[in-house]
């Protein structure tokens, strides 16, 4: 049997916070001498009760100043937690070999988000553009007992060894996309979700390789909206 930890598998698991809250702005969290991960804590924030999380992986190359724009503003409107990790190496090491370094560091984070602040769990989401919609779809289909989000941007590919829970999931793809052909990634992904039976929003626009601020609406809506309690 295949060790679950090489399969994406996280050992994080939902706790009472330990700590007091960190206060309004973006944190470095201090657990890594190099690329820490960083945490934007918005206004709206109530702790006391259980806050949403967006977990927000960068692309290729990129770093946590980079991505977070992506969601930031609406994190402040919304009043949602939006955490930025940082590949240990350029990108994500599933990209590079496998399930490593980056899905250790991700478990100490969550961790230590955890210790300040009550987390949702119907509201915690795993999102991503480029090869960070890759890592987070492939992450957060690995872990959909903890992830009850997806939000993938333009992402190359899905890699996918062990599944647990039902993550909803929004993908989203530029039509003339040159870096990633929409042919041979989004609609594979989507059919493949669909067949496999994931409650799938599959969103395609008329861009290039770069998220759509119109579409990153249309997630956040996704991630807030609510559905009819189960009979």
């Amino acid at each position: 049997m295949i060790d679950p930890h090489l399969a994406g598998r996280l050992s994080f698991l939902h706790r009472l916070p330990t700590e007091a809250p960190l206060p309004p702005g973006r944190h470095e969290l201090g657990l890594f001498a190099e690329r820490d991960a960083v945490l934007f804590v918005p206004q709206a924030i109530r702790p006391r009760r259980p806050v949403p999380l967006v977990v927000l992986f960068h692309g290729g190359g990129g770093s946590a100043q980079k991505i977070l724009p992506m969601l930031e503003t609406h994190a402040e409107a919304r009043g949602f937690l939006l955490l930025a990790p940082q590949s240990l190496h350029p990108t994500w090491d599933l990209v590079i070999a496998g399930n490593g370094p980056d899905r250790e560091r991700l478990d100490l984070t969550l961790a230590a988000v955890a210790a300040h602040f009550l987390l949702d769990p119907g509201r915690l989401a795993f999102a991503g553009h480029s090869d960070g919609g890759s890592y987070a779809m492939s992450v957060g289909l690995t872990n959909g007992d903890i992830v009850s989000h997806v939000i993938v941007s333009s992402a190359g590919f899905l890699s996918v060894q062990a599944q647990a829970g039902a993550p909803r999931v929004f993908l989203s793809h530029g039509t003339r996309d040159e870096q990633i052909p929409i042919d041979r990634s989004a609609r594979v992904h989507a059919r493949l979700l669909t067949e496999a039976g994931y409650d799938l929003t599959y969103v395609e626009y008329d861009g290039p390789h770069a998220y759509d601020p119109a579409v990153v609406r249309q997630a956040v809506d996704f991630f807030f909206r609510e559905y009819p309690a189960a009979d």
